[in-house]
C-alpha cells in the first residue's frame, strides 16, 4: 500500500495565484475545502478546472482522489466563479451620492455629504453581494421574450402595395424590432435589450456567436513576465484604454407605478417634514406592450430603509431587517426593481409649486447619484445566457422625484450604462468636489492601475474631438427610462381612498408615522368595516407583522401572504382563525381596554402599598414606573 504524500498545487483566479497543499490521496472535496479556506471565500461559489479555458472541470467529489485526477506536485489549476461576476472577497468601496449640487465630497468615509439641494451618504456595505445571492436561471420575462421574434407587423399600404390582400412586399413586410426608422417614428429613444440581442444575431449568423463581455478595468493577475504592479506591467495584463459610447439599448424600457397612491404615500414624508427621502422599489418585470421586445418594471410598493435626512441631505443607515424584507417580498411574488429619491425644494407652498433645479442646463443626475446607481446595479445584475459569466447589465432602475420646467412635482427615470457599472465596480469613477454634473476618473497609483477613459464631444468648430475623462460629463453614462402611472390604476395591494387609511410606513420617526403596537391597534380598529383580506393587503403592515419581535408571527404568515398574493379570501379567513392571530387580537383588546381608561382611574385601583412599587411587564420583563399603564418598551398593557 503506497504511502500518502503532500503535494502543492497552484490555484489561479481573477484575484491572483495562490498555493494550496493537499494530500495526493485526499478527495477532491478536501481540495475544494482547502481552496475555499486559502482564498477566504464565504461559500462554494466556484469551480476548478485543469485548463485555462475552463475545460476539464474537477468536480467536487468525496470518492475521487487528487491522485486519480492525475494532479501532480506543482500543477496549475484554474478557479472560476459560478455565482457572480467576481470571486473577489473584497468589494470596491461604496461611495456617497448627492441629490443636487455638492459642496464637499468625502471619498471613503460614511459621513453625510451635503450641498445646495441635498446629498446621500454611502449605503452600508452588505455582508454578501447581491450577485452571489442570485438564483440560477434567467427572469421569467426574459424567457418569455426569447420565444418571440419581435417583428413589427404592418398592414397593406393602399397607395404603394400592388399585390392582393394575401401578398406581401417591401412596403408592408414586417419590420425588425430594432428598425431605427420605426423607433424614431414612435419616439422610442433606445433599443430594448432583447431587440439589441436580435440585432447582434441578425443575418446569416442569426442565433450564433453571441458573447456579451463586461468591461474590465483591472490588471490581469498572475502574469509571470514581470513583477506585480507597481513594479511592472505589460500589454498582456494591462487593461485597454476605454472610449465611452452612449448606450443604444436599455434593459428596462419603462417604470410603471401601479397607481398614484404609491407615489403620494412616499411623498407624504416630504410634504410633512420638508426633508428628502429614499425608497426601494418592489415589484415585478413584465413584457412592455408598446415597445418591441421591451420590458417594463411594474412597481407595487416602496420600502423606505433606515435613514437620516434633512432639507439638503440623506444618510442611509444599516438595515438590520434587509434579509426579512427580501423574504417577505419573495413570498408576495415581488423583487427589488429599483430605487427612488426626492430632490424637492418648495417654492410657493400656497400654489404647490417646487423649484426647477434639474434639466439640460444643469444636470439630470449628479456624479454621486450615478455612482450609487452603478453600485446598486452591480448589486442586482441581470442574468443573461449570452454572457460569458452569466451576468450582464442590470434591470435595476433609478427614479428621481424633482420639479419640472413648470415647477410641478415630476418623476424622471434613469439607468446607468454597462460601462458605468464597470467603472464603479472597479473603483475607477469618483465625483468632483463642486460640479455635480462632472465625474472624475481616478489617476493610477502604486495601489491601483486605472486605464485611460476617453469620451468624444464636438469643439467650437463642430469637429469631433476625443477628451480624457478628467473630468467626465456623466451624461455619457446615463440611459433614459420613462417613469409613469397607468390611466387605469392597478392594485397589487388593496386600494385606499386616502393616505390616512394606510398603515404607517416603516422607519419614519415623526409623530403620526411611527410603526408600533398602538398604530397597529388603531389601524385594525379603523379597518373593522373592511374585509379581513383587504385590511391585511398592505405591504407595510405585512412587513411590520413579519418582523414583529413582541409576538413572532413570521413562521405562521405563509398562508396569509399566499392569500394576499392570490387575493384568496377563503385562505385569509382560515388563517384569521389560527391561534397566532387570536392571540394578537387578545393583546389588542387588552391594550384598547387599558387605553380607554384614564390615568387617574388606573391609579385609583392600586393599593397604597402597590402604588409605591414599580411593575414588571409580563411580556418583555421590562421594569416600568408605577404611573405607566402600558409598558415603555413593548407598549403592551399592564396585567
Amino acid at each position: 500500500m503506497s504511502k500518502a504524500s503532500k503535494i502543492v498545487l497552484r490555484i489561479q483566479s481573477a484575484d491572483g495565484t495562490k498555493r494550496v497543499e493537499v494530500s495526493d490521496t485526499g478527495t477532491l472535496r478536501e481540495l475544494y475545502d482547502a481552496v475555499q479556506a486559502t482564498f477566504g471565500y464565504p461559500d462554494d461559489g466556484f469551480a476548478l478546472y485543469k485548463e485555462r479555458n475552463c475545460t476539464k472541470e474537477l468536480v467536487s467529489s468525496r470518492s475521487q482522489s487528487v491522485k486519480d485526477s492525475a494532479l501532480k506536485h506543482g500543477d496549475m489549476i484554474y478557479l472560476r466563479s459560478v455565482t457572480g461576476p467576481s470571486t473577489s472577497k473584497q468589494q470596491p468601496p461604496e461611495r456617497s451620492s448627492s441629490v443636487a449640487s455638492i459642496a464637499s465630497t468625502s471619498s471613503s468615509s460614511g459621513a453625510t455629504t451635503s450641498g445646495g439641494g441635498g446629498g446621500f451618504s454611502r449605503e452600508p456595505t452588505p455582508s454578501t453581494s447581491g450577485a452571489t445571492a442570485l438564483l440560477n436561471g434567467e427572469d421569467p420575462v426574459d424567457i418569455e421574450l426569447y420565444k418571440q421574434d419581435g417583428r413589427i407587423q404592418r398592414k397593406r399600404d393602399e397607395k404603394l402595395c400592388r399585390h392582393n390582400s394575401n401578398g406581401c412586399c417591401v412596403h408592408c413586410s414586417p419590420l425588425e424590432p430594432y428598425d431605427e426608422a420605426y423607433l424614431k417614428e414612435q419616439k422610442i429613444k433606445h433599443f430594448s435589450f432583447h431587440s439589441y440581442l436580435k440585432k447582434l444575431t441578425s443575418g446569416v449568423d442569426r442565433g450564433k456567436f453571441v458573447a456579451l463581455e463586461d468591461l474590465n478595468c483591472k490588471i490581469k493577475m498572475g502574469c509571470r513576465d514581470h513583477p506585480p504592479w507597481p513594479k511592472g506591467i505589460c500589454s498582456k495584463c494591462q487593461p485597454s484604454a476605454i472610449t465611452l459610447n452612449r448606450q443604444t439599448y436599455r434593459h428596462v424600457d419603462n417604470v410603471m407605478f401601479e397607481n398614484t397612491g404609491i407615489v403620494e404615500r412616499f411623498l407624504n414624508y416630504w410634504r410633512t417634514t420638508g426633508h428628502q427621502r429614499i425608497g426601494m422599489l418592489f415589484g415585478t418585470y413584465e413584457v412592455h406592450p408598446d415597445v418591441p421586445l421591451g420590458i417594463r418594471a411594474r412597481v407595487a410598493a416602496i420600502y423606505e430603509p433606515p435613514q437620516e435626512s434633512n432639507r439638503d441631505s440623506i444618510r442611509l443607515l444599516e438595515d438590520e431587517h434587509a434579509v426579512e424584507i427580501e423574504e417577505l417580498a419573495r413570498q408576495l411574488g415581488l423583487q427589488r426593481v429599483g430605487w427612488i429619491f426626492t430632490d424637492l425644494l418648495a417654492e410657493n407652498a400656497a400654489a404647490g409649486t417646487v423649484k426647477h433645479v434639474r434639466g439640460i442646463k444643469t444636470h439630470f443626475l449628479t456624479a454621486h447619484e450615478c455612482i450609487l446607481a452603478g453600485h446598486l446595479q452591480n448589486k442586482y445584475p441581470n442574468r443573461c445566457k449570452h454572457a460569458s459569466k452569466g451576468l450582464f447589465g442590470s434591470k435595476f432602475v433609478t427614479v428621481c422625484v424633482t420639479g419640472d420646467d413648470k415647477k410641478q412635482v415630476h418623476m424622471e427615470g434613469y439607468a446607468v450604462s454597462a460601462q458605468c457599472m464597470a467603472l464603479v465596480r472597479d473603483n475607477c469613477l469618483i465625483p468632483t468636489k463642486d460640479a455635480p454634473e462632472l465625474g472624475y476618473i481616478r489617476e493610477s497609483s502604486d495601489k491601483q492601475y486605472v486605464p485611460d477613459v476617453y469620451y468624444k464631444e464636438k469643439d467650437v468648430y463642430g469637429n469631433e474631438v476625443q477628451r480624457l475623462g478628467r473630468p467626465l460629463p456623466v451624461e455619457y453614462l446615463l440611459v433614459d427610462v420613462p417613469a409613469s402611472t397607468p390611466v387605469v390604476p392597478l392594485y397589487t395591494f388593496h386600494e385606499r381612498k386616502d393616505v390616512s387609511q394606510y398603515f404607517p410606513v416603516e422607519n419614519r420617526l415623526i409623530d403620526g408615522h411611527i410603526q408600533d403596537f398602538s398604530a397597529l391597534s388603531d389601524y385594525l380598529a379603523r379597518s373593522r368595516s373592511m374585509d379581513f383580506l383587504d385590511a391585511m393587503s398592505d405591504f407595510h403592515l405585512l412587513l411590520f407583522l413579519y418582523r414583529m419581535d413582541m409576538l413572532p408571527m413570521k413562521a405562521q404568515m405563509g398562508p396569509l401572504l399566499e392569500a394576499v398574493r392570490s387575493k384568496d379570501k377563503t385562505i385569509a379567513n382560515e388563517w384569521k382563525n389560527q391561534e397566532v392571530w387570536r392571540t394578537l387580537e387578545q393583546l389588542i383588546s387588552a391594550y384598547s381596554h387599558n387605553d380607554d381608561s384614564s390615568m387617574s382611574n388606573d391609579v385609583e385601583f392600586v393599593s397604597a402599598g402597590e402604588a409605591e412599587q414599580n411593575w414588571t411587564c409580563s411580556h418583555c420583563t421590562f421594569i416600568n414606573s408605577r404611573e405607566l399603564p402600558t409598558c415603555e418598551i413593548c407598549n403592551l398593557p399592564r396585567v
